[in-house]
């Protein structure tokens, strides 16, 4: 839970619950253990949220909370208790979509991007590449037919045997390896598809399965090769494909949101490439990476400030409607 003062961009306060370290021995998030361990978290953090930001109940005049895409069970949760909050205290109260949020979490940057720009979404269920020309507007330009990519930095990582979550550790391996030894497929970014700004991630996952496979018995020697030529590939396909986007659409800024806006490795990448051009690169505070309800406030803030208001009749939803 966060809580905003004035404008929507001082947050007063902002309290993460983490369940990684629950889930790290599953190899992945297990959605009845997630939505269990929503219930026990949220009357905890909520109080620890109002306490922090050193204000009462009574001064609370609205509410966001995400709606979805995402686990319908831990959806369910905090959506439940958002609409109780709000109908017992008599305020507004606003269901956000999660990719809006991931949007608006670079809005938040002490000098965020100008209108309009191209921000790239890319986190362990989504990786999609929008054009956003308003506070709420946001065209699609494309988006992954199969795999996101944060799911494949968790599938290789769990191939090489390093646990989850994958990006952190892929990141962390790939700094030891070279990233030119192992050349790993750039699905869509050839000249057929320079056009497309659809992503494919499974082909680049199978590559790297095969090659494991092929090389089975010099793995632990090569791990560290193959991360880095694995993630090097990735890199090489979000780089290519956000900033072609900020070319043709004639943008000035640039970004990159989701928990894989916290890879440094790609943020120096995106640098490097726009080195001689016009564009400019932005990525939110780390803390804003990853899901989180600062940015769900931000978005929600604009919805109430605008009317658009949630009724008791919502509900959540599991898939993407952005």
């Amino acid at each position: 839970m966060f809580l905003y003062f004035k404008d929507g961009k001082e947050i007063l306060s902002s309290i993460v619950s983490s369940q990684e370290n629950i889930h790290h021995k599953y190899g992945g998030v297990v959605p009845e253990i997630a939505s269990r361990m929503h219930v026990k978290a949220i009357d905890v953090i909520v109080n620890k949220a109002i306490n922090k930001a050193k204000i009462t109940i009574e001064k609370i005049d609205g509410v966001a909370v995400t709606r979805g895409p995402g686990l319908i069970g831990s959806l369910l949760v905090g959506f439940s208790f958002a609409k109780a909050f709000a109908w017992a205290r008599k305020i507004p109260w606003v269901g956000v979509n999660h990719l809006e949020g991931h949007i608006y979490s670079v809005l938040l940057n002490n000098n965020p991007p100008k209108f309009p720009f191209i921000s790239l979404l890319a986190s362990g269920g989504h990786t999609n590449l929008y054009y956003v020309t308003s506070y709420n507007d946001f065209h699609i330009l494309g988006q992954t037919r199969d795999d996101a990519a944060g799911e494949s930095f968790d599938k290789v990582a769990k191939m090489l045997g390093m646990g989850y979550p994958g990006g952190a550790v892929i990141e962390k391996l790939a700094a030891k390896g070279d990233p030119c030894l192992i050349k790993f497929p750039r699905p869509l970014c050839n000249k057929n598809s320079k056009d497309s700004f659809d992503f494919s991630f499974s082909g680049l996952k199978s590559a790297v399965a095969r090659y494991i496979q092929k090389n089975k018995n010099f793995i632990n020697e090569q791990k560290a090769d193959i991360a880095a030529g694995f993630q090097e590939a990735v890199l090489d396909i979000l780089s290519l494909k956000l900033i072609n986007a900020g070319k043709l659409k004639n943008c000035i800024d640039i970004a990159v949101t989701g928990g894989v806006a916290i890879n440094s490795a790609l943020a120096e990448k995106i640098k490097k490439n726009i080195l001689n051009s016009k564009l400019k690169f932005h990525v939110p505070f780390k803390k804003l990476c990853g899901d989180n309800a600062a940015m769900i406030g931000a978005r929600g803030y604009k919805l109430l400030e605008k009317g658009k208001l949630s009724k008791l009749k919502h509900d959540v939803f599991s898939r993407n409607r952005l």
